[in-house]
């Protein structure tokens, strides 16, 4: 038998099989048993939480509009300080004399600027409030309701009063 060949039989493959391997299910879902086993014990234990009492605070009282100083840039680079309508080179003295009569903490001044107004006439004057003495400069965006501009009319509609509650 030395000489002789031996065959090797290869066992044909089997069908294949269409069946899930639930194996690797069923240990996913006791894992998963195990982690809700240990972790709902824990949340049925209270925490106590102390929270703050409550304060009510008094709504701050709005500003005088009649203190308040509103410079208004037009298109054509005019100033309006409070509606009043002065020469560019007057701006930072007249702004110095209103500013000088204020307190140290109501030195505050708002500006509206039109929508076709040079942005480098803004900065201008931005610039000029703060060597006037201004501590705060805001951006106002829309006229206040008593407001008027000298030299336009005052028959402009106003919206109907809002609906009370």
């Amino acid at each position: 038998m030395a000489g002789r060949k031996q065959r090797q039989w290869v066992k044909p493959q089997a069908q294949p099989n269409s069946e899930i391997n639930v194996t690797p299910l069923v240990d996913v879902v006791l894992v998963l048993l195990i982690i809700f086993m240990v972790v709902t014990p824990l949340l049925e234990k209270d925490i106590v939480v102390r929270v703050p009492d409550t304060e009510v605070e008094q709504e701050p009282t709005p500003p005088d509009q009649d203190q308040q100083l509103v410079v208004q840039l037009d298109k054509d680079g005019g100033y309006s300080i409070n509606t009043e309508k002065i020469a560019p080179a007057d701006y930072v003295t007249r702004l110095k004399r209103m500013l000088a009569a204020k307190k140290a903490d109501e030195k505050v001044v708002f500006f509206m600027a039109d929508d076709a107004t040079n942005y480098g006439r803004l900065i201008t004057a931005l610039d000029g409030a703060k060597t006037a003495g201004a501590k705060v400069l805001g951006m106002a965006t829309e006229l206040p309701q008593n407001a008027v501009i000298q030299g336009t009319s005052v028959d402009t509609p106003t919206p109907p009063p809002a609906p009370t509650p």
